[in-house]
């Protein structure tokens, strides 16, 4: 029916009506009409009443065969959203959604929402209750048939104070009202059991509900995480109907697991809905299903090997050379020693690096607890860390450059090497502390399987979080323990000699760059100024520990020495409190290419409806790996000019500081550490997740496969 028949007889009705035609005009807003669509606001009472509320409604008339959506509207189309400037009188407003219908598209595209018509029952809070209330609404909806339009309808509705009274428009909103999903309860409805049954990527919900009246029909609308899809349900009713078992096959990117995530779950059945939330928990295995679940221990097990795999090759990576100096000083200085000393030595790096991994466990695991997020690297955004970190850096280049050669009280003491030009090798507590060094400087880095293995541990409970750490922890001792099962390796080397003043020095110059690294990482944080009064107070420490190693000997001048040391690493960690971080618009200080654009998640959805391709690069001053991404791929000139297409939309986000938002796009795709790299488009609407190290044929191959696909405008998208 065309929006001309529509309107006369609604000009029929209140001439009929007669005096009621007024009331009418007042408590509707006029249409907003297209060639396809009406929309309006409608009230069900003639004025604001004495009550905190008002009641309206939002009502769409559609041309036969089109169609809105609903709040989740499956695998395309978007809900109507309501924005409200302009109102007077109006504190806020609610939203209720019938009880929607499931559509199949062609491609196997299911789309929930609603046919021909509907109301969005509102509920509007007054500001000023018993006052006029003035509401002026824009309303940004999609229509679709075999195309998808999208619309923007501005209404405007105004209600007089006064009594309520019913009108026209009170039992067609009460009508839609009844259709919003309520609790089970009070339909007569209870659900006996919600679960998972299975292992990744062949999971299936089950719900089982029984009814007091028994049940017609019954399906469900499961809502999740973003990362899970939930296409139709099948249902089995007992012979009397009074129960039902409904199962929906789990469709979840990159195989994850549904266990221990929430989901709001609506039961349509006939004439009536509820609607629930509860967490999955795993279906108590029986027959068949019992040997599903056993794939949760393979799944286990695999994981701990990527994990074992992960943390060897974290030895390669970039964050972890600044320790080499240290590790390779390890071996020299046991050429021609005791092989009992190089087993016990090798075996406490190993330790130190077992337990710091163990260390991160038990913090992840006690943030996660207190519902905070958590993400491998995540300690590098917190400026104390960094200072702490520099801080030992110092300490450990102006041993190796030969400035100080006793043990440091208390904090510190365990933490310096004896000398090495007079034969003696590290001490065991040197030894663990090196290896925990190596796992605090490897964290900003996320190497190749440590993202699989990280995001399984982090997505489960306390016990996968230890177990999974351990095994990173083992893999990257892996070489320690190596070298302490086999001492000959370090024994057969040449004795040290003067030449290794030379090395040590040159590795406490790698050190002391270090060092300078983390003093950019905290400018991005805590401002230019925070980081010239560290770099300032770092060389402090280092010109002391100069003098007491070669000015001053004595006993009293050493100790006073080594007090102001302890008193100005204390201040170093007020320094940052001093300074505010420097304003940031989400995208990277340094941008290579000015085809760099903030991060924007909400705006992806609709330029990949434009036909666009979007690279999204997650990033950090503090990510090392991401560095070596960006030199060696990202700013090639044969990336950087694919970028710079005027078809492809390249976004990137700055993580160096804590930003929830960029932490949940993270968590959506199972991943909980950066560099993170993810490209969108027409033939990848949900998006292709890059490895941790990136190569220029892969983003490219990305890049044409999300391409691939119709290009079509933000007017004419197909359904």
């Amino acid at each position: 029916m065309k929006r001309g028949a529509w309107a006369a007889m609604a000009l029929a009705a209140a001439t009929i009506a007669g005096g009621a035609g007024d009331a009418w005009a007042i408590t509707a807003s006029a249409w907003d009409q297209t060639d396809f669509t009406e929309v309006r606001l409608i009230a069900g009472s003639d004025a604001v009443g004495e009550g905190e509320t008002v009641r309206l409604g939002l009502q769409f008339r559609l041309e036969p065969g089109w169609k809105i959506y609903w709040r989740s509207p499956g695998d395309a189309g978007s809900p109507p959203v309501l924005r409200y400037d302009g109102s007077s009188n109006l504190a806020a407003a609610d939203m209720s959604w019938p009880a929607p219908l499931r559509f199949f598209e062609a491609g196997e595209l299911e789309t929930v929402g609603y046919l021909d018509a509907t109301v969005f029952p509102l509920v509007v809070r007054l500001e000023r209750p018993g006052e006029a209330l003035s509401v002026r609404a824009v309303v940004d909806y999609q229509a679709c048939e075999t195309i998808c339009i999208p619309f923007t309808a501005n209404l405007a509705l105004d209600l007089p104070a006064g009594p309520t009274r019913a009108n026209p428009f009170t039992q067609m909103i009460d009508r839609y009202a009844a259709k919003v999903p309520g609790a089970p309860e009070g339909a007569g409805i209870a659900i006996e059991a919600v679960g998972v049954r299975g292992a990744p990527p062949d999971q299936v919900l089950q719900i089982k509900v029984r009814s007091e009246t028994g049940f017609e029909s019954p399906e469900l609308f499961v809502e999740g995480p973003p990362e899970y899809r939930f296409p139709a349900s099948t249902s089995a009713l007992s012979a009397d109907s009074l129960s039902a078992e409904l199962l929906v096959p789990v469709q979840a990117r990159g195989g994850r697991d549904l266990m221990g995530a929430e989901i709001t779950v609506t039961l349509a059945d006939d004439a009536r809905a509820v609607v629930f939330t509860v967490p999955v928990a795993p279906v108590a295995p029986v027959g068949a299903a019992a040997a599903a679940a056993d794939h949760g221990w393979w799944v286990l097990a695999s994981v701990l090997g990527v994990a074992l795999l992960g943390g060897l090759i974290l030895n390669l990576m970039p964050c972890v050379l600044p320790v080499l100096s240290i590790k390779l000083l390890g071996v020299i200085s046991h050429g021609g020693g005791d092989r009992r000393q190089v087993t016990a030595s090798f075996l406490a790096s190993a330790a130190g690096i077992v337990v710091s991994f163990l260390a991160l466990a038990a913090g992840a695991v006690v943030l996660k607890l207190g519902g905070s997020m958590v993400g491998w690297g995540m300690q590098f955004q917190e400026p104390l860390f960094l200072v702490f970190l520099a801080v030992v850096l110092v300490l450990f280049a102006c041993n190796l450059m030969g400035f100080y050669e006793f043990r440091m009280p208390a904090w510190v003491g365990g933490l310096a090497m004896r000398g090495v030009h007079d034969g003696d090798g590290p001490t065991l507590g040197g030894s663990f502390w090196t290896g925990a060094l190596a796992t605090l400087l490897a964290t900003p880095c996320s190497a190749p399987f440590l993202g699989t293995a990280v995001g399984f541990a982090l997505s489960r409970g306390p016990g996968e979080i230890f177990t999974v750490f351990a095994a990173l922890g083992l893999g990257m001792a892996a070489p320690y323990l190596v070298v302490a099962a086999a001492p000959g390796l370090a024994t057969r080397l040449p004795r040290p000699g003067p030449w290794m003043v030379w090395v040590r020095r040159t590795m406490g110059l790698a050190l002391a760059a270090t060092a300078i690294w983390l003093l950019w990482v905290i400018s991005a944080q805590s401002g230019l100024g925070g980081a010239l009064v560290l770099a300032v107070v770092l060389m402090a420490i280092a010109s002391l520990l100069w003098l007491m190693g070669v000015r001053w000997q004595g006993a009293r001048q050493a100790g006073a020495a080594a007090a102001a040391v302890a008193g100005l690493s204390a201040f170093a960690f007020l320094v940052p409190g001093q300074f505010a971080p420097p304003p940031s618009d989400g995208l990277v200080h340094a941008a290579a290419s000015t085809a760099w654009r903030p991060f924007d998640q909400d705006g992806i959805a609709s330029l990949v409806a434009a036909g666009q391709v979007v690279f999204v690069d997650v990033t950090a001053d503090w990510c090392v790996t991401c560095k070596v991404n960006k030199s060696l791929v990202l700013q090639t000139a044969e990336i950087t000019q694919r970028l710079e297409d005027p078809a492809v939309v390249a976004m990137r986000a700055d993580w160096t500081t804590p930003d929830p938002a960029i932490a949940n796009y993270l968590t959506s795709f199972g991943r909980y550490g950066i560099p993170f790299n993810v490209v969108y488009g027409p033939g990848a609407p949900d998006g292709l997740v890059l490895s941790e190290l990136l190569s220029k044929s892969e983003v490219l191959r990305a890049l044409e496969t999300a391409g691939a696909g119709p290009r079509v405008g933000p007017q004419a998208r197909a359904d």
